[in-house]
């Protein structure tokens, strides 16, 4: 595939990291606001560097373009070169809000091209051997999901741009539970209700002052959704867990899996997989250790290039991250109106008191 990317920082860095050293792919041009930006992303391949995206969307010697954008510029770039005929990784979260995400997945329908959403996670090696052994009736039906996951931010945090709800659309839940949310559609499939709370504790707040919800971009989100089914997942998402944390617990009728770590500063990668007994007593245990490098970003790139090769949705394409906005988006709502909000179809939020 020949690739153009567009915004390079930290996720656009990797994923032109990825390109280049995929064989068959070809990095054609970089764009950044910033030109120094682009040009240490473009390194010795001798590709273009621009400074205006609309350079890198109107190029006929492109396929794909990577949108690794603020969130604020996430669906114009997209749905620009949606409709210039490219296939678009666009990063999570797809926009800003549900409106935007619905727009760029009319616009990849209109287009006939591919749009995944960056949903890096489901490739880490434990949550792709957890998923593989659910699927395989490993824990029995899915009782349940819980999930903690955050970081501790960094000096002037507050600052950044993922703080600013014009720029973000949203804060911590946006940023990494939108990751989470995902992974409890992949596994349970669709939610009908959503309801929880969001915070700034500390990030933002002014002596202590919590700022209202939408003021500031959340520091902490705390999310319960539930299927027709009646499956519960659970999730807390923090900027103030202060030492960087990933737990993910899947439990079924006959045991459970548990993900801890992602490799890097949020430790070892490993799942547990634990199998109720039918006496009761202390389960029995197996445990898979993926201490290797993070392989998420190169597995998730070829599925990409194979989905288009092979004229199919990819994993975690753009209605995954539609959908997965709108249950964010469902808590953000339910924090405001202190109800239950039911996601009953594809275009609205329903309040239920």
């Amino acid at each position: 595939m020949r690739v153009g990317v567009i915004g390079c920082g930290l996720i656009g860095h990797r994923r032109a990291d990825v390109v280049r050293g995929s064989v068959g792919d070809e990095l054609v041009i970089i764009a950044d606001i910033e030109r120094s930006r682009a040009e240490a992303v473009a390194g010795l391949t001798g590709c273009s560097v621009t400074t205006n995206w609309q350079e890198v969307v109107v190029r006929d010697d492109v396929d794909v373009i990577i949108v690794s954008t603020t969130n604020n510029w996430l669906a114009p770039v997209t749905i620009a070169a949606l409709r210039h005929g490219k296939h678009v990784l666009c990063e999570k979260p797809l926009g800003r809000n549900p409106e935007e995400s619905r727009q760029m997945l009319e616009a990849a329908s209109m287009s006939g091209r591919k749009l995944k959403t960056g949903f890096n996670h489901r490739y880490h090696g434990a949550i792709w051997k957890a998923h593989e052994l659910s699927t395989q009736g490993a824990i029995g039906d899915i009782l349940f999901i819980r999930c903690r996951y955050g970081h501790g931010g960094r000096p002037g945090y507050d600052k950044e741009w993922r703080a600013n709800p014009e720029i973000s659309g949203g804060g911590e839940l946006l940023d990494q539970g939108i990751h989470v949310v995902d992974l409890f559609r992949w596994f349970l499939g669709d939610f009908v209700e959503g309801c929880g709370f969001i915070a700034t504790y500390f990030w933002g707040s002014v002596d202590g002052q919590r700022y209202a919800v939408g003021d500031r971009a959340e520091d902490n989100g705390f999310g319960l959704f539930r299927t027709a089914a009646g499956q519960v997942a659970s999730l807390h998402t923090s900027w103030t867990q202060w030492k960087n944390t990933f737990s993910f617990e899947i439990f079924g009728r006959d045991g459970y899996l548990i993900v801890d770590g992602l490799g890097g500063s949020y430790g070892p990668e490993r799942l547990t997989w634990g199998r109720r007994r039918p006496e009761s007593g202390p389960p029995h245990e197996q445990s898979f250790d993926f201490s290797g490098p993070d392989i998420s970003w190169g597995a998730e790139w070829q599925e990409f290039v194979a989905a288009i090769c092979e004229d199919r949705e990819p994993l975690g394409n753009g209605h995954d991250g539609w959908q997965a906005m709108k249950m964010v988006y469902a808590v953000y709502e339910s924090c405001r109106t202190g109800s239950v909000v039911r996601m009953v179809d594809d275009k609205e939020l329903v309040i239920r008191g």
